[in-house]
């Protein structure tokens, strides 16, 4: 009698982790954000010449290894457009985030903290709402010096909270899905 009241008993309780394991109303599971291991910010000067590249590459990811900073001479008094690209190496073949962020332009919006004396970065794209991604943008140095420039990637930013259409990330809110300081010399 024992033996059968312990086989009803785990039987029992078998069934009841199965039938509630199993409902449909289970949550769908969490789509994890997209790995970002490089980040290049081209510029181009408008009045021609060759483009400049800030790289910034970490292939392990989070943890592990640092990133590799690469970046280049800016001229004084110019006017660059820029562009950027955003990469996912650990992939195989190699993975363009940046067209996910155009698909998704209303939950993406990069901003630029210039610390830096005579330079600035405007945004030159929108989203369909007219509020600012980044992914294109106007670079312009006056005098020469030198400084930083942190370039921050929010995932789904409160675009019409005060200043951030503006590029004030204080009250962007969201997560950030990269960010990057570069050192930034004007000749």
């Amino acid at each position: 009698m024992t033996k059968s009241l312990s086989l009803f008993s785990t039987l029992i309780a078998a069934f009841l982790l199965l039938s509630t394991s199993c409902k449909k109303d289970d949550p769908d599971p969490v789509n994890d954000e997209e790995v970002i291991t490089t980040l290049n910010y081209t510029l181009t000067p408008e009045s021609g010449g060759d483009a400049i590249v800030f790289s910034f590459q970490d292939l392990d990811g989070d943890g592990g290894e640092d990133g590799v900073i690469t970046v280049s001479t800016l001229a004084a008094n110019t006017m660059y457009t820029g562009s950027i690209e955003l990469l996912n190496e650990q992939a195989s073949p190699t993975e363009d985030i940046t067209e996910e962020v155009k698909e998704e332009d209303a939950d993406h919006q990069f901003f630029f903290d210039v610390d830096a004396e005579g330079l600035s970065i405007t945004y030159d794209d929108t989203d369909a709402n007219g509020n600012p991604v980044g992914l294109s943008t106007r670079l312009t140095t006056t005098t020469a010096g030198s400084g930083n420039v942190t370039i921050t990637l929010k995932h789904l930013p409160e675009k019409t909270a005060e200043g951030v259409s503006s590029g004030n990330i204080t009250n962007a809110g969201g997560e950030t899905d990269i960010k990057v300081t570069f050192p930034v010399d004007v000749q």
